[in-house]
């Protein structure tokens, strides 16, 4: 007898993403590294998303319970992976992310480098191996320091490159920041305490430590096992988009999952065999629940099909050319609106559905979320560099 597949609404999707990533108050985390598990990993292209990302999740999260986590406990890892994008990763699932998305990553960024090298400097392989070797004995002796002082004790990394010749925008950059970024995409640096708050995008350097190489086939079943455990259902789309991995490695991970296939309100999904919502409603959490996500937060960026949480006609409001999505206000698991921060530390927010059609207990939780996001951040002020028509009303 053939089995029935199982149905799964958006409604029950949006139920289980909020409760997954414990979006509600009940499920909230209690640690950081309780957040970091839960969305596989946290997007740390602006480092304040990485924050902002645990604020919104953990009860009595804090600024330096992150700074801890990050870089005295170390049991989160910093990693340019998937889509070549930066994340902060369990360190306890970073081998995986390294030899299932990581490494290819690695290989393209030293092959860009070669070829800079060889073309305007005319370095070969040699001179950059020996660079690396005088590089980490370096930061063997200064422990943690920023490219400066790297540069300082290996002086031909100050040698410079000319990026975009003859353009109005025309650089001349020195090398050192290519060799230090290739070095810690293949995970033999990794970056530190920042120069400045925890804002800041600039970090000193320090020796990262090694950890067991896994073969990349075994990675990627167990990356898209723990992507279906936290984003499923999810539609191969959305896994291939989510990893950049070809369609045929996402195929193939898919299949060593064992997923089976679902019937979503719009496609075709992918949920693990074991997955709670296959035996049991997704539950209904309230549609009065608000959250306020950073810019690039995992829950907004965690699938390329996104009409099941997000009115397609809202999208160019939130995102911009780039695909990056900006500072979100959601309710009940949907996106209806964005946020942003005031020179004097207020959060404003712009709804992108009439005032009458929002609940008025939804403007309410909308105001107690402000305050408590206002709280964490403090004295700091977040500018997201995503830039969209939103994000230009409401710096207006």
């Amino acid at each position: 007898m053939t089995k029935t597949r199982p149905r799964i609404s958006d409604r029950q999707r949006r139920a289980l993403l909020m409760r997954r990533h414990l979006l509600t108050p009940p499920v909230r985390a209690t640690s950081v590294e309780q957040v970091a598990q839960a969305l596989v990993g946290l997007h740390a292209t602006e480092p304040a998303t990485v924050f902002l990302s645990v604020a919104a999740r953990m009860n009595g999260a804090t600024p330096q319970a992150v700074e801890r986590a990050l870089y005295e406990d170390r049991s989160l890892v910093r990693m340019l992976c998937m889509r070549r994008t930066m994340f902060v990763v369990p360190k306890d699932l970073a081998p995986v992310v390294e030899a299932s998305a990581a490494r290819t990553v690695a290989a393209r960024e030293r092959a860009a480098l070669a070829k800079v090298l060889a073309e305007q400097l005319g370095h070969g392989t040699r001179w950059l191996t020996d660079v690396e070797t005088e590089v980490a004995a370096a930061l063997e002796e200064l422990g943690e320091a920023d490219a400066v002082q790297i540069a300082d004790a290996v002086p031909r990394l100050k040698e410079q490159i000319t990026i975009s010749p003859g353009k109005p925008y025309e650089t001349r950059p020195r090398i050192g920041n290519k060799v230090l970024t290739v070095m810690a995409a293949e995970g033999r640096l990794r970056r530190g305490h920042p120069q400045g708050s925890w804002t800041s995008a600039k970090f000193r350097w320090t020796l990262a430590e090694p950890h067991p190489q896994l073969p990349a086939d075994q990675a990627r079943v167990e990356l898209a096992t723990r992507y279906l455990a936290a984003f499923g259902p999810a539609t191969l789309d959305d896994l291939k988009w989510w990893t950049g991995w070809n369609l045929t490695q996402t195929r193939t991970a898919l299949a060593g999952t064992a997923a089976i296939e679902a019937d979503l309100d719009h496609a075709t999904g992918y949920v693990l065999p074991d997955d709670p919502v296959l035996q049991e409603s997704a539950g209904d959490d309230s549609d009065t629940v608000v959250n306020l996500l950073p810019t690039l937060d995992p829950t907004a960026m965690g699938w390329r099909n996104r009409d099941w949480y997000l009115d397609p006609a809202y999208a160019p409001e939130l995102f911009d050319r780039n695909g990056n999505i900006c500072p979100t206000v959601w309710a009940g698991g949907r996106i209806i609106g964005g946020w942003r921060q005031q020179d004097d530390g207020q959060i404003v927010t712009e709804l992108l559905t009439s005032p009458p059609a929002v609940d008025p207990r939804v403007c309410a939780a909308l105001a107690a979320e402000a305050d408590r996001l206002a709280e964490f951040l403090g004295n700091v002020r977040v500018r997201p560099h995503v830039s969209t028509p939103l994000m230009h009303r409401l710096r207006a």
